[in-house]
This record gives C-alpha cells, structure tokens and sequence, in this order.
C-alpha cells in the first residue's frame, strides 16, 4: 500500500500545491478545507471531505474518515491557516479576532496533531508531521498580532511533538513560508512588490506554493530520517540578517 497523507487547508494556494505534490510521488492523499467542493480536480488517489479545523467533531471526522479507507496515516500536513479579518494594531485587537485566528491556527492544529499522532502510535506507524507556521513566527507585524502569536504557537507545537513521538520513530519538522503567492497575499500584494523589488529578498522574487509543497515532500519523504523538530525557512532568504 502506498503512503497515506492527511493535509488541510486543501483547496487553497499551499495546500492545493502540497496536496498535487504528494499525489505526484504515488502518495495517497484525504484533504480538509472549509470550501463545499475542490476549485479544481487533482489526478491521483484523493479524497476531499468539507470540514473547519477549529471544529472539533471535524477533526475527528476526518482522521476516521483517513483510517477506515486506509487503515493508517503515514503523513499529516497541517496547512490550514487563517489571516485576522480585520487588521487591527496591536493596540486595538479584539478579542473576538484572537479567537478566530488561534481556534484554527493554533488550536485546531494542536488537537489535530494529537489526533494523528495517536493513531500513528497505535499502528505502529514512523510517520511524519510537517506543520506550515510562517516567518511571522518570529517576526513582528503589529497590524497582525493575533496572527504573530498563532504561528509562533505552532513552532512550539512542532517541538513538543517532535521531542514527544522521536521514541516511535515519528519525525516532526516545520516550514516557515516566507512571502508566498496565495489568497492570503493577494489583499497585499503591491506592498509586497515594493518591498521584494527594494532588496527586501536575497532571491529576488515571491515565494509560489509549489516552493513550499518541494519542501514538505523533503521532510516526509523519508529522506531526512535523522531530522526532527526542526524550522525550515522557506522564504527567499529573508531571515538572514543584512547590514
């Protein structure tokens, strides 16, 4: 049987491109998203299932759904992710908007990850676990501070995890996506043009989902066994401190 891959935020930019990857190497694919049906068709073993990763029965729902078609899960992806509403300073952040962010960002992929880890466990499983924070992970935007806090909430979720399921041979590693081509960008892109072609980015261009989707098959395909709870940066170079 080939390998079993769980990923959310499926019908969107990363997602979708992380998803069509995996189906490239032969890897069976169930995906989430909030959407009621995929925008486009993906060739390949895939299963697409309505669901919202704060939601609890959702979760629930989807990982049964992967384990009684399938019988294991060898890969969980957790790429489901969303930008506050309203970008508000840091001063006037509500609270409403905090919950909205860290219910999917931070949350719901904390308690999807216990999830699949469980079952991973309980099959006897080496899997892999590949969570998509950001470069907000450590970077500050104060017109965005909900989202700041979230990601920086899955960077300790890959470490806990990682440090937790080493003993069964489950490796668990992150991606930090630089700036990268999607919807959630789209609101912000002149801004961001500016900035790349001002010498923001070493790699002078956008990050494309395809970009982050190569890195995730790194770090699930069992080629970098002796690696886990690692943050990989993904983002043109704009991490490294320039004078």
């Amino acid at each position: 049987m080939s390998k079993i891959a769980i990923v959310t935020g499926v019908a969107g930019g990363i997602g979708f491109a992380t998803a069509k990857k995996l189906l490239d190497e032969g890897v069976a694919v169930v995906g989430m998203d909030v959407r009621d049906e995929m925008p486009a068709a993906l060739e390949g073993e895939f299963t697409y299932t309505k669901g919202d990763l704060s939601n609890k029965e959702d979760r629930e729902a989807l990982v049964k759904l992967a384990t009684e078609k399938y019988g294991k899960i060898d890969i969980l992806v957790n790429v489901a992710g969303v930008a506050p509403k309203v970008r508000n300073d840091i001063l006037e952040m509500t609270e409403e908007s905090y919950d909205f962010v860290m219910g999917i960002n931070t949350k719901g992929t904390l308690f999807l990850t216990q999830l699949v880890a469980n079952e991973m466990v309980k099959a006897g499983v080496k899997g892999s676990i590949v969570n998509i924070s950001s470069m907000s992970a450590y970077t500050s935007s104060v017109s965005r501070g909900e989202y700041c806090i979230s990601k920086a909430g899955v960077s300790m979720i890959t470490t806990l995890f990682a440090d937790r399921l080493a003993e069964y041979g489950i490796m668990v590693n992150e991606i930090r996506p630089g700036i990268i081509a999607t919807g959630m960008t789209a609101k912000v892109q002149e801004k961001y043009d500016r900035l790349i072609e001002g010498g923001l980015l070493p790699i002078k261009r956008w990050g494309q989902p395809e970009d982050i989707a190569a890195a995730v098959w790194a770090l699930s395909s069992g080629l970098l066994p002796y690696v886990t709870g690692q943050s990989i940066d993904v983002d043109g170079g704009f991490h490294i401190q320039r004078l």
